[in-house]
């Protein structure tokens, strides 16, 4: 388990003479009461003295104080404190400072709720008054709310994103200087974004964090409509759901290249949205032969949050998609070449003609999926 490899670690670190602890979001999600094995350990050890400590280690971030230890069973993310420079990217300090105290690391960090550390033994350190906010489900930058977001401004959509998983609040300072810098996201890398909106998509409360969106004027600066009426009722476990929802909802063949979305969830969403344009008229033995389970009952519930009627349930798909009587083109009993033999001519554009034919011929019942009742069925239905 990585809380005690994690812990093993610590013990090794603080052994050789050196402060260690658990810090950031799995402190936070203790604190809520949400499982977390994203276990991260700060420590006033350098990176060259936490090597030192440990046989086995890689140097995964070794510029800005991280290494990762791989000797007790699962990889530790081991982080020297720090102090962070000028953030001229919007992204990343230019340099950073190792320092020895906690207090300093803890300075730099984003929100209160994500500024506190744990001891081994369980102590909690909290020095911008965490707990308190998560109690009150509160929102807060550490310190200045607008430095804060002059050095990473993904970190306003960080906040939302968090607003959106938790169901918190955003404090007054810290959402006015998200409205105030909210041009400054033009300038961070879409891949941070899609990121984000990935964790946003799967949230408890999406509409929240679109709501947030507009708002802020963030949504301004960034491509596609946030309208938060829109996703109302949208909520999902699947993050593909949520890019072809965005996509159904905007239209727009840009935004996959604009957020740097993958080829797997360009085809997904645009098959949803074919799936639920095809829904409006109401979906053929063909359509459920074609798309993916997953890609219908996507596209499903694209129009129950819409609040367009559909005369069937949800469950009804899987059960329609199981009654074909193929489930691949694979398993169709024939090939061109058969139809080929058959017509004793050469393929051409009827040859696809004709196997879409015959596929929908199967699909339909008209016919089994047997070769010579098909054959018989090529020479006196579909020529004769």
């Amino acid at each position: 388990m990585m809380w005690e490899a994690a812990k093993r670690v610590i013990e090794k670190i603080e052994q050789a003479g050196f402060e260690a602890a658990f810090v950031g979001g799995v402190v936070r999600d203790f604190i809520i009461g949400k499982p977390n094995n994203d276990v991260d350990v700060a420590t006033s050890a350098l990176p060259a003295e936490v090597k030192a400590i440990f046989q086995h280690t890689i140097d995964v971030g070794i510029e800005h104080g991280t290494v990762l230890v791989l000797d007790e069973g699962e990889p530790i993310e081991v982080t020297t404190y720090r102090t962070d420079g000028l953030y001229t990217d919007h992204r990343r300090p230019d340099e950073v400072t190792f320092v020895r105290t906690l207090k300093e690391d803890l300075a730099r960090r984003d929100f209160t709720m994500n500024a506190m550390a744990m001891t081994r033994t369980g102590t909690i350190i909290d020095l911008y008054n965490g707990q308190e906010d998560i109690q009150n489900k509160v929102i807060r930058a550490v310190g200045y709310a607008e430095q804060r977001f002059q050095e990473d401004a993904l970190r306003m959509i960080r906040a939302i994103r968090f607003s959106a998983q938790l169901g918190f609040t955003i404090e007054f300072e810290t959402m006015s200087a998200i409205k105030t810098l909210a041009e400054q996201i033009q300038y961070v890398a879409k891949e941070r974004v899609h990121a984000e909106f990935n964790k946003m998509w799967v949230s408890r409360f999406p509409a929240q964090g679109m709501a947030m969106l507009e708002q802020t004027t963030l949504s301004q600066y960034l491509q596609g409509s946030f309208i938060a009426e829109d996703w109302h009722n949208f909520q999902t476990t699947n993050p593909l759901v949520g890019w072809a929802y965005f996509y159904v909802l905007n239209e727009r063949e840009s935004f996959f290249s604009y957020y740097k979305c993958s080829n797997k969830e360009k085809v997904f969403a645009k098959q949803v949205a074919e799936a639920y344009s095809k829904l409006q008229e109401g979906w053929q033995v063909h359509d459920y032969f074609h798309y993916e389970l997953e890609v219908l009952e996507a596209a499903f519930h694209i129009a129950e949050w819409r609040g367009q009627a559909v005369a069937f349930s949800v469950h009804e798909i899987a059960a329609r998609k199981a009654a074909l009587p193929i489930a691949t083109i694979q398993q169709l009993a024939i090939s061109g070449r058969d139809l080929m033999e058959w017509a004793q001519t050469k393929g051409g554009a009827w040859l696809k003609e004709a196997l879409h034919a015959a596929l929908l011929a199967v699909l339909t019942k008209q016919v089994e999926n047997n070769k010579e009742q098909l054959k018989e069925w090529f020479h006196d239905i579909y020529k004769g």
